[in-house]
């Protein structure tokens, strides 16, 4: 049965349209991208355009789902790439493609609760001159389902300003940000990792501003790999790759790409055991 959209008020103030931004590559479950896709299309303010841009050719079992998904809701739009072409570009492609002026960014994995889209709209009615805006997030490991930690953020556009000199200052899985902003700093890089926050920093850098909401919003799927993921080399090379450039754009000093980039160098020649831990204690709130 096809959901339709119809338009939502909340404590007297319209909330705006928005359009639902995801990707998913061959190496996604299929159990993880229906259930995140069920809890976006499960919202208490729901979307009327779900942008989903499938990045190369995908599983048979993942086919199934987007094809369930395209054949019974109305909103649901699935971008078929023949390539897989990185996480930038499928982005940019569902920016284009998408039809409202906020979008709201979700991970193919992570599950949304179900107030997210009717909070973070509302916020962005109340202040219009905000361009993104976020949330915490609450990692919950994938096998028992327990939440392992909350992931806070700084709260205000101050605050914001200040924290992206040496890291996102919004977890991705939450962002929502305004269309007609991604376009003007030319959306994404082709950069194939750390692209969210570059991207981030651009908008900021461009005179964008920003708030996060202190509540969580976005269940965070913790699995085995995940620590191993962020220790490797390739994404040590991005993580100092991308702070360079952040650096040389004049948005942070050198001291802000020494730290982050020194403390990322001792998680990669760290014991594995300890991983963990280390972003438990500080990297999280």
């Amino acid at each position: 049965m096809k959901k339709g959209w119809c338009a939502m008020v909340v404590k007297n103030v319209e909330l705006p349209e928005y359009s639902v931004l995801m990707s998913v590559y061959a190496g996604e479950k299929p159990e993880h991208l229906r259930a995140s896709i069920e809890s976006m299309l499960s919202q208490t303010y729901v979307t009327n355009d779900f942008v989903l841009v499938c990045d190369g050719k995908l599983t048979k079992e993942l086919d199934e789902v987007v094809d369930y998904y395209e054949e019974n809701y109305e909103c649901f739009h699935p971008i078929r790439l023949k390539e897989n072409v990185g996480t930038g570009r499928c982005a940019n492609r569902g920016i284009d493609a998408c039809k409202n002026e906020y979008i709201v960014k979700m991970d193919s994995d992570d599950i949304a609760k179900p107030d997210r889209c009717e909070r973070s709209l509302y916020a962005l009615a109340k202040h219009p001159e905000i361009d993104m805006l976020g949330a915490y997030i609450d990692e919950f490991d994938s096998q028992t389902g327990e939440v392992i930690a909350t992931k806070k953020t700084p709260l205000t556009n101050k605050e914001i300003h200040k924290y992206a000199r040496r890291r996102n200052p919004f977890n991705n899985q939450t962002l929502v940000y305004k269309k007609s902003r991604a376009l003007s700093v030319g959306g994404y890089s082709n950069i194939k990792r750390c692209e969210d926050y570059e991207f981030v920093v651009k908008m900021l850098a461009d005179g964008a501003r920003g708030i996060n909401l202190d509540k969580t919003l976005v269940m965070y799927r913790v699995t085995a790999n995940n620590y191993e993921r962020r220790r490797n080399w390739a994404n040590t090379k991005s993580f100092v790759n991308v702070r360079w450039k952040i650096f040389r754009m004049g948005y942070s000093n050198l001291w802000d790409f020494i730290v982050p980039c020194t403390f990322q160098f001792f998680i990669f020649i760290m014991p594995k055991s300890l991983t963990g831990k280390i972003y438990k204690r500080f990297l999280r709130g």
